[in-house]
């Protein structure tokens, strides 16, 4: 299922959903040579651009979500929603899905 809009400011994440641009892959190696867009492997590491406010306990109340707006995450292989901005695509998980967050 693919979206499309004008502006990702606009697309805003409900509950405990989370917008993630995925980081391409180098398109040339160490040396210059530049590598085939079919070989260039998916990387499953992003960059968080929104999260919502969280998922609903019992009682009503939001569980904040554990990442943040600018966090590099460790993504699934496979699974979101694709959303396709101009000629960005972004993909939509939820918080539960987000393998981890990457430190430098």
């Amino acid at each position: 299922m693919s979206v499309a809009t004008r502006n990702v400011k606009a697309i805003i994440p409900l509950l405990d959903r989370v917008l993630v641009q995925r980081l391409k892959a180098e398109q040339k190696t160490a040396s210059g040579i530049l590598i085939p867009e079919k070989a260039l492997e998916s990387l499953n590491e992003g960059k968080v651009i929104a999260v919502g406010k969280g998922a609903l306990d019992k009682e009503g109340k939001h569980i904040k979500p554990q990442v943040e707006e600018g966090d590099r995450v460790l993504l699934p292989s496979y699974g979101g929603n694709t959303i396709k901005v101009g000629d960005e695509e972004f993909t939509l998980f939820r918080d539960s899905e987000i393998m981890a967050k990457i430190t430098e």
